[in-house]
């Protein structure tokens, strides 16, 4: 989806929990993997992403914290929406690393925030590395994450 129509469906969705949700939902399907987590966008606009992830028993690993892997991807995903809702529509990303650094065991719920400067053109291939920030209810950063993204042109169709 390009960012045109992701914002439009934002800002025609964002009014209402109702709306929210599902916003959130065609996201999670878009990005079925990402979609397990159950995150739910609370803000978004052109360059800036906020998601809200719930503590949860699928989402918990051994010592009964958020599972690292969990934090990645919301942070992940909370850095491509933000990315995406910046690009021209007639661009298109995807990611090539993610650095993580863990800073304290996550619980509770979570607000995921990512800040993104995506270039105004893309005529060709490039690297863009986008943070994102993760904290839990009492504002304490659990983690951060450095997402490398290669943006590219989009494909022409076929005529």
């Amino acid at each position: 989806m390009d960012s045109i129509r992701l914002l439009s469906l934002w800002r025609r969705l964002r009014g209402s929990a109702a709306g929210r949700w599902l916003f959130s939902y065609l996201v999670g399907r878009t990005a079925p993997y990402s979609g397990t987590l159950g995150a739910r966008v609370i803000e978004l606009a052109p360059g800036r992403c906020r998601l809200r992830m719930r503590d949860r028993r699928g989402l918990r690993n051994h010592l009964r914290s958020l599972h690292a892997i969990a934090l990645a991807n919301v942070l992940e995903l909370a850095s491509g929406l933000a990315m995406l809702t910046g690009l021209p529509s007639d661009a298109r990303g995807i990611v090539t690393r993610i650095d993580v650094h863990y800073e304290k065991k996550a619980r509770g719920t979570l607000t995921a925030t990512s800040d993104s400067r995506a270039p105004e053109r893309v005529d060709t291939s490039m690297d863009h590395v986008v943070e994102a920030e993760l904290h839990d209810e009492a504002g304490e950063r659990v983690a951060f994450a450095r997402v490398h993204w290669r943006i590219g042109p989009r494909p022409k169709a076929d005529a």
